[in-house]
């Protein structure tokens, strides 16, 4: 029962890190009328700035903050929807509209912005000022927030998965 309001709810935890096939296989399928979706960053190999920890939401509610190897997924009635990244201390959002059709799973790869990773690399040099400067220099960004959203196809989708951990 607690698990079901939990998916209702549109953000699942068992705080163990389960992959995604343990977790699909629990839950099933999305039920009738509904499809899932599911947002995942992958491991990063080697030193690397461009990442980001963005709190996500789906249609304006949370599913959970996706990180580096970790993924996070909620399942909504079919049709149109909005993911919503957003890091803390960024100024700004990143938004992705698209629509789903019912029974079916998508997959949506989140890698940090090029507004980002300017902000990022500027701020590492100097500081909290070349923080907002960089900010202010890239306002106009056609991206104004930290993250892009990258549909993916169910298998390449799945193989990344299997050494992901779901958001707590």
């Amino acid at each position: 029962m607690l698990a079901g309001a939990l998916l209702l709810s549109g953000c699942v935890s068992d705080g163990v890190g389960a992959d995604y096939a343990a977790v699909s296989q629990r839950f099933g399928p999305p039920k009738p009328g509904h499809s899932r979706i599911v947002v995942l960053q992958e491991k990063r190999k080697g030193l690397s700035m461009a990442i980001c920890a963005c709190d996500v939401k789906l249609d304006g509610e949370p599913i959970g903050k996706v990180i580096v190897g970790s993924y996070a997924f909620a399942d909504r009635p079919a049709g149109r929807h909005q993911l919503i990244a957003s890091e803390l201390m960024f100024p700004g959002d990143t938004t992705h509209s698209f629509a789903t059709e019912a029974g079916r799973t998508y997959f949506f790869l989140i890698r940090s912005s090029e507004r980002h990773d300017s902000v990022a690399g500027v701020s590492m040099v100097g500081g909290l000022v070349g923080g907002f400067v960089a900010s202010a220099a890239t306002a106009n960004a056609a991206n104004p927030g930290p993250a892009d959203f990258f549909a993916l196809d169910e298998a390449a989708a799945r193989t990344t998965l299997a050494d992901l951990q779901l958001v707590q």
